[in-house]
């Protein structure tokens, strides 16, 4: 074990794919530099598969038997328990990683002043990537006319293996709605520009996907010198993550989904050949490092808050 490594006792609540993707980064691509015991609650008994099970030092199912001395609780349950999980878990961690989003989308309005003393931050791994992290410190974003931003795929392909009419996703009385689900556009638009001066915006469900959720949403923000729009949808066959950029003198298309930036005047390409994975462990390295060290929160509840009223189409 290196001397400097760093000990940490975290806890999840709720395993679902996202928290064991988590829990396989913390163990697989942290481990040089943090030794972290790994606690779980669940609502569930059946057995976890091996491959995360062996990572997992105890098991909690009532909340009276959970310790109160985490140095950090990950909230990953399903979308409509975050918040609630959160104040009840709020004096058994000072530090808390939650998923977003933070409240239900119906709720926008929730008393946050009994968490000022927490660290709580909110998801947002796209921030993260090497496209976005270009595009924040290489390009002049003063001086840009217009913004267009999609993000475009099928929400059946998103876990083949599973019946997506009974994901959250498709369930509107679990949170679900690609409004919420595909809020890491508003999220990494706003870690550009900024929060938009007026917006307009249209919800709806118009494909055949048997949910009961909006599966199409389209907006347009105005702001000082731009108008910016932005599509989302769980029915592209063909899936597109991307931003286009437009300046004076150049377009310039960040390409979320292929990792590429590209310069369509000059005809540049810069390929940072980066996987998904790669900016999910950098999120959980910002965060420990921000818990650690005390850090700007990129990501508090009170600017998550913002980005959701947003994505209802409010400001």
């Amino acid at each position: 074990m290196r001397f400097n490594m760093v000990d940490l006792k975290i806890c999840f609540v709720g395993i679902g794919s996202i928290a064991k993707r988590h829990i396989s980064n913390i163990k697989n691509y942290l481990n040089e530099d943090y030794n972290c015991q790994i606690d779980a609650f669940r609502s569930s008994n059946r057995p976890l598969s091996d491959d995360i099970s062996q990572y997992i030092t105890n098991e909690y199912q009532n909340y009276d038997e959970v310790p109160k001395d985490y140095d950090a609780i990950f909230i990953t349950n399903p979308t409509k328990f975050h918040f609630d999980t959160l104040k009840q878990f709020k004096d058994n961690s000072d530090n808390f990683f939650i998923e977003k989003p933070i409240v239900d989308s119906s709720d926008l309005n929730k008393d946050l002043s009994e968490f000022k003393s927490k660290t709580c931050y909110v998801a947002c791994p796209l921030r993260h990537g090497n496209v976005i992290q270009y595009i924040k410190k290489n390009i002049d974003l003063n001086n840009v006319n217009g913004v267009r931003s999609i993000c475009s795929t099928y929400l059946p392909e998103w876990h083949p293996d599973e019946d997506y009419r009974k994901s959250y996703s498709a369930k509107k009385d679990l949170g679900g709605g690609v409004s919420i689900d595909l809020i890491h556009e508003w999220d990494y638009l706003t870690y550009l520009f900024g929060m938009p001066s007026e917006i307009y915006s249209i919800l709806d469900k118009v494909s055949d996907l048997e949910i009961d959720t909006e599966d199409i949403a389209v907006y347009i923000a105005k702001y000082q010198n731009m108008l910016l729009e932005l599509h989302l949808d769980y029915f592209g066959r063909f899936p597109i993550r991307e931003i286009m950029i437009f300046k004076q003198d150049e377009t310039i298309v960040g390409d979320i989904y292929n990792n590429k930036i590209i310069f369509k005047n000059s005809d540049k390409i810069i390929d940072f050949n980066e996987e998904r994975n790669d900016y999910q462990v950098e999120e959980l390295k910002y965060f420990f490092n921000l818990i650690i060290n005390k850090e700007d929160n990129i990501n508090d509840i009170e600017n998550a808050l913002k980005v959701m009223k947003l994505a209802g189409g409010k400001l």
